[in-house]
């Protein structure tokens, strides 16, 4: 069957999600995330897109974007091609890294975009990553805030606010730290387990191992132990290298 052409947005502005296959993770370290925000600087300057917001989450990405020279889903194709060839090459992986086809939205109101900015930024605390959304590092919040960086096109959102910097910053730091109901694209930010949680879990799937054993276990019956630990809901790859005793490359190449 063939695929539903997207619609177009009338403002051109769309929010995007990009999520690894599986939903794996696509971030292990802080050099996984700063080469995704170069990669999406290099082709903000060639295709001439607009960045009006992110938010690096270990196995998706939230992006707030306008559309520039050329279709928005050929950039997609070069953003995510360009990370993936990374991706495979640091971990010496091969196959898709990313789901099929990228989830998007059109945002065609003010009071929309204002909207998905807050629940972009707002996704670390949804999974219990942090209390406030300017403490994670890898969005676009702190950015808001403060000194905006290059990639930022913070400006657009800001003038809604209001045309003096200085208060709509004010405004737009209130707005999104405002409790709310928030629904936009798909809310399935997963539930994160904490270390205590994760440890609770793993050890009723493995029963009679202790989680200490795992990785002194022949390769195969090892691997076969992660494999099954990798499925449990909320628990990340890097909480289960660190609980398990493990390096982060083996839980991804498994």
């Amino acid at each position: 069957m063939p695929r539903i052409s997207r619609e177009k947005s009338e403002s051109g502005i769309y929010h995007i999600i990009l999520r690894g296959t599986n939903k794996q993770e696509i971030f292990h370290d802080d050099e996984d995330n700063l080469r995704f925000l170069e990669i999406i600087d290099k082709y903000k300057r060639q295709c001439e897109i607009k960045i009006y917001g992110w938010c690096l989450m270990g196995n998706h990405v939230h992006l707030l974007l306008g559309e520039g020279k050329e279709e928005l889903s050929v950039t997609m194709k070069r953003i995510g091609v360009s990370y993936a060839w990374f991706y495979n090459r640091k971990y010496y992986t091969t196959g898709h890294l990313f789901q099929d086809r990228y989830k998007s939205e059109n945002i065609d109101s003010d009071t929309y975009l204002m909207t998905v900015i807050r629940y972009i930024h707002q996704n670390p605390i949804k999974a219990r990553l942090v209390n406030k959304a300017s403490e994670w590092k890898w969005s676009s919040c702190e950015g808001y805030y403060f000194d905006p960086p290059q990639l930022l096109d913070s400006g657009f959102i800001l003038d809604i606010f209001s045309k003096s910097r200085e208060k709509a910053i004010g405004l737009f730091k209130k707005f999104s730290e405002e409790v709310n109901e928030d629904f936009c694209l798909e809310d399935d930010v997963r539930k994160r387990l904490t270390d205590i949680e994760a440890r609770e879990e793993i050890k009723k799937l493995i029963k009679t191992v202790e989680i200490a054993q795992i990785k002194g276990l022949p390769k195969e019956q090892r691997n076969e132990f992660i494999k099954r630990i990798k499925g449990v809901e909320g628990l990340t790859q890097r909480q289960a290298a660190r609980i398990l005793g493990v390096s982060q490359k083996l839980i991804s190449v498994i």
